[in-house]
């Protein structure tokens, strides 16, 4: 966290939330999203200013529910999640990048959602593989050994037998299946903050 925001916290230290405003979609991009989105369920504008995008990236954190959060000055910008709370990028240096900018450590499990979507985690980091690079990782996957074939695997999505495995950078890593509906209970996560602002 920067030191400016770590300043104003300590003399502003009773700001209220704000909730709603700002969104991170499934391939990393914050979305600011003014009232006229918020009330037509819009993702909101596109943040491309790198200066702000870096600021934002820097001070993102997790609270004690679960809510993820840009920490702007004193105040706590809670994020709407479109995904997980990180989207990561393949890289053929470090393997995978989260949105923030940092490299994410070599993933301990790999999950694939009903629709296709890989999740990846690594610790406490839980990202989604940004669409754009799944193919990739799809051609790095085999069922009991042997290259997967989109037959075979839309078979196993649909509860078929067989191991599934992501051969990446030396490793084999196990993929589950994994409901899109499962992943923020089971990883601690809260997809929509401002629906539980609006419960209170």
């Amino acid at each position: 966290m920067d030191d400016i925001v770590k300043q104003a916290m300590a003399k502003w230290p009773n700001v209220p939330h704000c909730y709603g405003w700002l969104a991170l979609d499934a391939r990393g991009a914050w979305r600011m999203r003014d009232e006229a989105a918020q009330r037509a369920h819009a993702p909101g504008d596109k943040l491309n200013n790198t200066t702000l995008v870096g600021f934002i990236n820097r001070n993102y954190a997790r609270d004690e529910r679960g809510c993820w959060y840009f920490q702007n000055g004193p105040q706590r910008v809670y994020v709407n999640l479109e995904a997980t709370p990180f989207i990561a990028r393949t890289d053929p240096a470090h393997g995978f990048v989260l949105h923030t900018g940092e490299t994410m450590p070599a993933p301990e499990q790999v999950f694939m959602l009903e629709a296709g979507s890989i999740l990846l985690r690594a610790g406490e980091k839980l990202a989604q593989v940004d669409d754009r690079d799944v193919a990739q990782l799809l051609q790095a996957m085999e069922v009991d050994g042997r290259k997967v074939e989109d037959e075979g695997l839309l078979a196993w999505l649909e509860g078929g037998s067989g191991r599934l495995a992501l051969r990446w950078q030396g490793r084999e890593i196990a993929v589950e299946r994994l409901a899109a509906n499962e992943a923020p209970q089971r990883f601690g996560f809260v997809q929509r903050p401002d629906q539980l602002a609006a419960q209170k």
